[in-house]
């Protein structure tokens, strides 16, 4: 496999761009073709055949672009769909639950894991089974948090609206007495410092907050390396933005996800 080829990243909008900022940020000769399902977003409401038909195309699109490997950046995608997607393509795929799990269970002590995810991915119980996996002394307490999607893409991340929201969310993580939270959607890190502030308020001062899309990143430069499928370039990787539906309002809040100015997106039909 060629090691210069891009990294394929999708998700069903706008959240997986999280991953994308934290990929450019570890891994930045790295080029990425990424694809927003933003014409049958969002995923997390809807049934688990319904997102793996949708995670085969998306997939099948970036697999056709080349890519090395294809990344999902989404946890509701990450839910059900992996080992799908590993057996109908020849291209290694990797998810965002593994990682923010095993992050998870390294950062805490009491072994009560708060998770913060849509709620397709809650109904799933990835992240049960994917903590196990690594603790079966930890227990994972879900709590499904749909409305935080929408507030990240409005970029309403800060005040009286979004904490109101978090705090509600909250309420039955706090009464679980958990010590570590996990941004189960890849939405929410744009939330990360509101979630921070009301997490130490109600989970008290020491709780960490695990995010998934920064785990993800870490977690797909390891395997990189440890396959030798690390990019040899020495300049700056490109990024190409696809979108299958409003290439222009992707592009408006694209530039918030990512940090920084973003290439024009094109239309594609899947």
């Amino acid at each position: 496999m060629n090691r210069d080829a891009p990294l394929g990243v999708f998700d069903s909008g706008l959240g997986g761009l999280t991953v994308v900022h934290a990929l450019r940020q570890i891994l930045p000769h790295e080029n990425i073709v990424y694809l927003g399902d933003t014409a049958r977003v969002p995923y997390g409401t809807k049934g688990a055949a319904t997102v793996v038909r949708y995670a085969l195309g998306c997939t099948r699109h970036l697999v056709d672009r080349g890519v090395k490997a294809v990344v999902i950046a989404c946890n509701t995608v990450s839910a059900v769909a992996p080992e799908r997607l590993r057996i109908d393509f020849d291209v290694p795929v990797l998810g965002v639950i593994d990682p923010g799990a095993r992050a998870a269970v390294d950062a805490s002590t009491t072994g009560r894991i708060g998770v913060l995810a849509t709620t397709g991915t809650v109904a799933s119980g990835a992240y049960a089974r994917a903590v196990q996996q690594y603790s079966t002394r930890a227990e994972v307490i879900s709590q499904a948090a749909p409305l935080l999607v929408p507030l990240a893409e409005e970029g309403w991340t800060e005040g009286e609206v979004p904490n109101l929201i978090i705090d509600r969310y909250l309420l039955p993580l706090k009464e679980a007495n958990v010590d570590t939270l996990v941004l189960g959607c890849t939405h929410y890190p744009l939330l990360k410092h509101a979630i921070e502030a009301r997490a130490r308020l109600h989970l008290g001062p020491s709780v960490k907050i695990v995010d998934s899309a920064q785990s993800a990143a870490l977690d797909v430069a390891a395997f990189l390396r440890e396959r030798r499928l690390h990019s040899t370039r020495t300049e700056a990787g490109s990024l190409e933005l696809r979108v299958t539906d409003l290439p222009a309002a992707f592009m408006t809040i694209a530039g918030r996800f990512l940090g920084e100015s973003v290439p024009e997106a094109e239309q594609v039909d899947l």
